[in-house]
This record gives structure tokens, C-alpha cells and sequence, in this order.
């Protein structure tokens, strides 16, 4: 790793498909390494370190507020929460390791085809925390025990539910093209948003290059982040979102705010955003706690209720005024076709709607 530079497009080509947050290797171990229970030794190791830091790119209020509580859980001992974008995650983790620097000890990403190229390069720690082994199902954790689902949210429509009613709001990605929506459709962008850029692919995959094509013939608003079209809409400025992220429309309707998802008839995207550790962390110890922690019921409760995000941790339980996950159709997740085909996604969808 020392004296390279990641190339997530070199180490990802001829990849296979990947389900969720699981990855195929061409370096594979022979088993993933037992689970690891939190015992008094790894806490009193962890306290003697005094620190974790942790690189994430999820929401900064939801970071924090799991940082503190495992804080409160384990006195004695800091979380550092260096929050940003996932491209911009990855850039810095890059450019750290290829100066020899190991900063971060747990990483979390909304992009998980970085996890397949960390893991590839061989700088991921084998890590599996008790509640992994025990609750996860194998397609949210990796085969060889180096990282897996911590939150899981999609990529939705929505509506404003004081310039739409209920049973004139679309129902399906292609109701998005009918011509009463022109010039009231807001959406993100993939070459911003990586949440964007994974639902476009699975769109494009699913439904072809047509829906875009005859989707940018409505006067689109153009946003960048994922997190925009949710506001976008909320403030009233677009009628209908055609993308943008469940959870900040969970978190809007529950504040009593006018907007309500939609769950697509073909399916919604899929977004994982999984955890992992450094082999060369400088908190080896209070890494280990701190991911053990991260996928504790307690901690996937909070990203639920402060988050608005899901878990795939079956005691966690979701808000009784949300439509279940397992309830809801959706499309397969690929990090590493979405590697692959990244730039060229990037390059048509700007091309179709001169953006």
C-alpha cells in the first residue's frame, strides 16, 4: 500500500456482482475469524488508549450523538468524528496511507465499493463483533469478516403533501414521466452524491437509459447532494422528488413537515454504508470496541430514531409509522459495477440532461 495510489477502477475490474454490503476477493482468507466478544481486557485496553478515531461520511448530528453514547457506555475514552463526504473519505484515507500515515482506526462509508478496494489492498482488520455474528444476515457482512452493513437507508420519491394529493402522487418511476410533473420534479446528481450515483445506476440497469432520457425532458431541478431534493421539496419550490434520501424524509414527515415517500412499484434503490477497521489503526483496541458497539442494538436503535435510517439488526425496531424494510420492493445494490461504470454513468447523465 505504502508509496501507491488507490485506484478503486484497477483493483474492481473484473469484479462479480455483489449483494449489499458482502464482497468477493481474489485474495480470500479461509474463514472469516470467530466472534469477538467485549470482555473486561478489551475495555481496560481500550481505556489505556484513551481514543478512537472514526472517518465517516454519515450526517454529523447522527455521528455525534454515536459518539456520545459511546462515551457515556465507556468513560475514559474519546471518539474523534471526522465527518465528510465518502469520495472525499476515501481521497483522504488514500492520501494518508500512501504517506505512510495511519490516522483513522474505524472508517464508515455510504460508497461500499471502497470497501472492496481497502479490503483488496489488504489494509482492513478482520473484525467480526458478536452482534454481527449472531443478527446479520451473510449478505450484510463480508465473507471474510472485514467489514460490514452498519446502516442501510434508500434512495426514494417523495412528494409535497401541500401541492400534491395523496391519490394524484406518483406511484412508480414511470409516473414521474407523465407531462402534469413537468417543471415540479427535483432530483440529485451522480456526480456529487455517491447515495445518487448508486440509485442511478440501479435505475439505469433496471429500467434503462430511456426513463433518464425521457425524465430530463421535464424541466428537472438539477440538485447536487442527496440531501437536497428532500429540502427542495419541503420549502415547496418542487412538487415531486424523483431521488433523494429516505431518511430525510422520515426525519421531515415525523417533525410534521408537509412531504410523504413513496415507495416505487418497480423498486426503490438500495444504499448500504458499511463499518470497518484499519489494520493500522492507532487505537487497535478501542477500534475493536468502538465497531462492537456500532452494531449493538443500542447503537443501530439510534441511527433508527435519530437518523431516520434503517438496520438490518433484528431487535432493532423501526418507527411504527414507517412502512417495514421488509416490506418494501427494492432494487439490488452493486458497488463494483458501480465502480466500473461510474465515469461513464457520470459522463450520459450529463450528457442527457446538460448538467
Amino acid at each position: 500500500m505504502k508509496n501507491s495510489t488507490i485506484s478503486r477502477r484497477g483493483v474492481l475490474k473484473g469484479s462479480g456482482m455483489l449483494l449489499a454490503g458482502a464482497a468477493c476477493s481474489t485474495r480470500v482468507m479461509a474463514a472469516a475469524p470467530p466472534a469477538e466478544p467485549i470482555t473486561p481486557e478489551l475495555i481496560q485496553a481500550a481505556k489505556k488508549e484513551g481514543q478512537v478515531s472514526y472517518y465517516t461520511s454519515t450526517d454529523l448530528p447522527v455521528a455525534e450523538k454515536l459518539a456520545k453514547a459511546f462515551e457515556v457506555t465507556y468513560p475514559g475514552i474519546a471518539v474523534r468524528v471526522e465527518r465528510t463526504g465518502a469520495e472525499r473519505v476515501f481521497q483522504r484515507i488514500g492520501q494518508e496511507y500512501s504517506s505512510g500515515i495511519h490516522a483513522v482506526d474505524v472508517v464508515n462509508s455510504s460508497d461500499a465499493a471502497h470497501f472492496i478496494v481497502w479490503k483488496r489492498d489488504g489494509i482492513l482488520a478482520p473484525y467480526v463483533p458478536e452482534d454481527v455474528a449472531k443478527f446479520y444476515p451473510s449478505e450484510h457482512k463480508d465473507a471474510d469478516g472485514q467489514f460490514a452493513s452498519w446502516r442501510v437507508w434508500l434512495s426514494i420519491i417523495a412528494y409535497n403533501t401541500s401541492m400534491v394529493k395523496a391519490e394524484d402522487a406518483p406511484k412508480s418511476f414511470a409516473d414521474l414521466l407523465d407531462p402534469k410533473w413537468k417543471s415540479k420534479i427535483v432530483k440529485g446528481h451522480p456526480g456529487y452524491s455517491g447515495t445518487i450515483m448508486t440509485a442511478t445506476f440501479q435505475l439505469q440497469r433496471d429500467l434503462g437509459w430511456t426513463f433518464f432520457e425521457q425524465l430530463a425532458k421535464q424541466n428537472v431541478m438539477q440538485v447536487q447532494s442527496s440531501a437536497d431534493p428532500p429540502k427542495k421539496l419541503e420549502l415547496g419550490e418542487r412538487a415531486v422528488m424523483a431521488d433523494g434520501n429516505e431518511y430525510n424524509i422520515l426525519q421531515l414527515r415525523d417533525a410534521g413537515r408537509p412531504v410523504e415517500p413513496v415507495y416505487a412499484s418497480e423498486g426503490s434503490p438500495m444504499i448500504i454504508g458499511p463499518n470497518g477497521i484499519f489494520k493500522g489503526a492507532p487505537n487497535p483496541n478501542a477500534a475493536k470496541l468502538f465497531q462492537s458497539f456500532c452494531f449493538s442494538r443500542e447503537a443501530q436503535q439510534l441511527a433508527i430514531d435519530v437518523g431516520g435510517l434503517r438496520s438490518v439488526h433484528p431487535q432493532a425496531k423501526e418507527k411504527p409509522n414507517w412502512i417495514p424494510l421488509k416490506d418494501i420492493k427494492t432494487l439490488k445494490d452493486d458497488p463494483a459495477a458501480v465502480e466500473q461504470q461510474g465515469t461513464a454513468i457520470r459522463t450520459r447523465y450529463t450528457r442527457i440532461f446538460h448538467v
